[in-house]
């Protein structure tokens, strides 16, 4: 089915922490338009496509977003990596400190945690298809806001690379689609 290599899909190497940074690309990681719901968004729909290519693309592009997941995990981790307590308290992690210290949780950059109501698996084709492009998109404008907030070239150069690959799959579902209206 798939190889997992030891390796992020796009290396990250962050020199200087940020931890203001970290509090709101954790969004990517367990939020609403976040890399986990995306994979769990598609490894749901896969079953109910009636044509094998498309089940393979659902599947294709849901294990690379945990591959994704892994990436913003990596990011947020490096981002926060030998912060003390009080620094991270003073840019607004301080309760997420207190309760998850420095694991990765899935939560929202507000600090809400994950719910599977982030996504939807219908069950019919096309409306899940559709979800799965406006999906993308939505990561896609989270991507560019982050880069907007960032200015730190080792934080912006993954975070485009992550938007970029958005518009990969969005253009992909839009393949997967013509392939089930046809």
């Amino acid at each position: 089915m798939w190889i997992y290599e030891r390796k992020l899909q796009y290396p990250i190497k962050i020199k200087n922490p940020d931890p203001r940074m970290a509090k709101v690309i954790i969004t990517q990681f367990g939020g609403p338009d976040g890399e986990l719901a995306a994979s769990l968004r598609y490894l749901c729909q896969r079953y109910c496509m009636p044509r094998k290519e498309v089940s393979g693309i659902l599947n294709d592009i849901g294990t690379e977003e945990l591959a994704h997941l892994e990436m913003v995990g990596t990011l947020v981790k490096q981002l926060v990596a030998g912060v003390p307590p009080e620094e991270l308290a003073k840019h607004g992690l301080g309760g997420y400190y207190a309760d998850h210290g420095y694991s990765l949780f899935p939560v929202d950059g507000n600090g809400v945690p994950f719910t599977a109501a982030y996504f939807a698996s219908k069950g019919d084709p096309v409306a899940d298809l559709v979800e799965d492009m406006a999906a993308e998109q939505k990561a896609r404008a989270v991507y560019e806001n982050l880069i907007d907030l960032a200015d730190d070239p080792d934080v912006i150069d993954p975070l485009r690379w992550l938007r970029e690959r958005e518009v990969v799959h969005f253009q992909r579902f839009g393949e997967a689609l013509r392939m089930i209206t046809e």
